[in-house]
């Protein structure tokens, strides 16, 4: 089933994201945040991306304007009855996740498939919240959106072939790539990469090396793309840590148990970028 109109609720940067690459890929899109500031801020982001993109010489003055054509933003939850797919991304928090599922079934038609963005929750246990179990389903985008090609897709217990369907045949439709996933805490990118970023804040909490001879040892001794402290700083280390622990608890295994130095930082708020200071300092 090929879908036309894509809602997406949360218009922080992934959200953003996702509804710009829909908008980019033909699709009707509806973007909706708890205020108008945020979806003011998303339209902004995307039309400086596309304003580079035209300068470029990727797309064309008609291209930009068919994409913000495409591109509709509200407030209003409401908004949302029409859509064939909804795309869940807020905050990581399980329960909160939970009860805007069930306000979504409430609103959304009937055949309208809801996914969540989780980066790593049970997808059977935010469906059984929903009232619509066999029409939920998990579409796990990576940042930043619009450059990274994978979406992994994940079932609950109860969520039915055609919703499968739709959700992988809606990443080809944003030309993403869909990898199917079984439901597991962190699905695959998440269960290896979070204990890897975990780990690497257990050295630095254990004074094995500065933040930043950690994150160089490993860019030049495992050829990563960036450091590991410095990732942590891009995701977030309060989710991060919210993360972990709900991998430890979910596994009880001690190798998940959460670096003291995720919890310290949490403590003194220095979440990483968005707060101007992580395990690096972005004040300045």
């Amino acid at each position: 089933m090929a879908i036309k109109k894509l809602g997406v609720l949360g218009a922080g940067t992934m959200g953003a994201g996702i509804a710009q690459v829909g908008a980019q890929s033909g699709l009707q899109v509806i973007l909706v945040d708890l205020e108008q500031a945020f979806v003011d801020k998303a339209i902004k982001g995307m039309i400086k991306n596309w304003d580079k993109d035209l300068s470029k010489g990727k797309i064309t003055d008609q291209d930009k304007t068919n994409f913000l054509k495409n591109l509709k933003v509200s407030t209003n939850n409401n908004d949302f009855k029409d859509c064939d797919l909804v795309i869940e991304v807020i905050v990581e928090n399980i329960d909160v996740k939970k009860k805007v599922f069930r306000e979504l079934n409430d609103i959304c038609a009937p055949r309208t498939v809801i996914a969540s963005n989780t980066s790593g929750f049970s997808i059977t246990e935010i469906a059984a919240a929903s009232g619509r179990p066999d029409k939920v389903v998990g579409m796990h985008f990576f940042n930043p959106v619009p450059v990274m090609k994978l979406v992994e897709v994940i079932p609950g217990a109860e969520t039915s072939q055609e919703t499968i369907d739709l959700a992988m045949e809606a990443c080809k439709t944003i030309n993403k790539k869909a990898i199917p996933a079984k439901e597991s805490p962190g699905f695959i990118v998440n269960r290896i990469l979070v204990p890897y970023l975990n780990d690497a804040a257990v050295a630095y909490g254990e004074g094995v090396a500065s933040a930043a001879e950690i994150d160089e040892a490993m860019k030049l001794g495992a050829n990563m793309p960036i450091g590991p402290l410095a990732l942590c700083d891009l995701i977030g280390i309060d989710v991060l840590l919210m993360v972990v622990d709900y991998f430890f608890k979910e596994f009880g295994d001690p190798k998940f148990r959460p670096a003291l130095a995720f919890k310290q930082k949490v403590r003194a708020g220095h979440y990483g970028v968005k707060s101007g200071k992580g395990f690096f300092d972005y004040s300045k």
